[in-house]
């Protein structure tokens, strides 16, 4: 235990203390150091005649479009030298009559050389068939110079040949130019023939055949114009459709108006007749109370007759209210059915659906009415077979009292 204590004291007793150390001095003093302006280091600044011109160093965009301009400007220049050593009539290819040869392009690539003798042999003889391939590959370019016996052959061909259909495409027939066109350029050097590459798709030629170059403008002219009118147009039909639905609102409009109308002179005519009833009600009611309290027997008679009477006459009333709800059906249906010819059909066939719910559910409350009437029928006549029990007793009672 004090071996304990003694090593718990140990650990609360104090540190020795730090030892004393003098301050230091500082080894550099500003005692004999002046402050100075810069005044007498200007001689020292650089001339700004001499001062270099800041280098600007090209964005991304601005070199990918410098290396462009550099491409465009290698191609533009190995194409015109090819143009300067480019003579057809130096070609060993393009060996034979010029004028007896016509050009064929947009050829299938699987097409033969004895499959493209035996479609345009039928113009003319064929002396000579070249197609080009390519000079790596051996590959077909798919277009090909026919070379004709006579003049008349490539005539023919070139008038009929033009739009052929070989091996699923359209072929293109036409002179060659190359060796009969002054300064004509092949399409390789920027030149040729075509409309299929002029720019936007509205303005490229898709039809198969040649394309003659007038036909550009006309091009670009009609699809300006169909543009345009598809505009017109549009503007014309988002006109129409708002003229249209403010007619549409003000016809529902105006059926709102007639249906809320129709809907009160009904409930107007519903509210007359439960009044009648209640009124009609109320009277037999009197009368059967006044009827009952008379004893005697003429009155009885006379009692039994107004009921008869009251029967005819409800049965007159019961008869006169059918044929009443049935022209004021008949004027309904005729109503609905004038303005069913203006709706349209949607609304129709909506009008035609309530009207038959509306016929159900009046056919269902003079069936309800009915009921009830006969139900008042069978009660009276319960009330009147009780009644006449109870004379006998009346009677034989006043001929004691007498």
């Amino acid at each position: 235990k004090q071996w304990y204590q003694r090593r718990v004291r140990a650990l609360f007793a104090p540190r020795d203390p730090l030892p004393y150390l003098p301050p230091p001095q500082p080894k550099h003093s500003n005692e004999n150091c002046s402050l100075t302006g810069v005044g007498s280091y200007t001689h020292i600044f650089e001339d700004p005649t001499d001062t270099p011109v800041p280098i600007k160093c090209p964005s991304r965009l601005e070199r990918k479009e410098a290396k462009r301009v550099e491409r465009e400007e290698e191609q533009r220049q190995l194409i015109e030298q090819e143009l300067r050593n480019w003579d057809p009539h130096n070609d060993a290819n393009a060996s034979g009559d010029a004028f007896k040869t016509v050009f064929v392009s947009r050829i299938n690539y699987d097409t033969r050389e004895d499959k493209l003798q035996r479609e345009f042999e039928e113009f003319g003889y064929i002396r000579k068939i070249h197609m080009v391939r390519d000079v790596r590959t051996g590959k077909p370019r798919g277009y090909a110079f026919i070379e004709y016996e006579t003049e008349k052959g490539m005539r023919a061909a070139y008038k009929y040949g033009d739009g052929k259909k070989i091996d699923g495409r359209r072929v293109v027939v036409d002179i060659e130019r190359g060796r009969t066109v002054k300064n004509w350029k092949p399409r390789r050097f920027g030149g040729g023939l075509g409309g299929s590459r002029i720019g936007a798709p509205e303005f490229n030629i898709t039809h198969s055949g040649r394309v003659d170059p007038r036909q550009y403008q006309e091009k670009v002219d009609r699809a300006k114009r169909a543009r345009d009118r598809a505009l017109n147009n549009d503007n014309e039909k988002e006109e129409r459709s708002r003229s249209r639905e403010r007619s549409r609102d003000r016809s529902e409009r105006r059926r709102s108006t007639e249906r809320e109308r129709s809907y009160k002179d009904d409930d107007r005519r519903d509210d007359r007749r439960r009044r009648d009833d209640r009124d009609r009600d109320r009277d037999d009611d009197r009368d059967r109370k006044r009827d009952r309290d008379r004893g005697d027997r003429d009155d009885d008679r006379r009692r039994g007759d107004r009921d008869d009477r009251k029967r005819e006459r409800r049965d007159d009333d019961r008869d006169r209210d059918r044929k009443r709800d049935r022209r004021d059906r008949d004027d309904r249906r005729d109503r609905d059915r004038d303005r069913d010819r203006d709706r349209s059909d949607r609304d129709r066939d909506r009008d035609r659906d309530r009207d038959r719910y509306a016929e159900k559910e009046g056919d269902r409350e003079k069936d309800d009415l009915k009921e009830k009437r006969d139900d008042e029928d069978k009660s009276k006549d319960v009330d009147d077979g009780k009644m006449k029990l109870e004379e006998p007793h009346i009677a034989e009672e006043t001929a004691v009292a007498s």
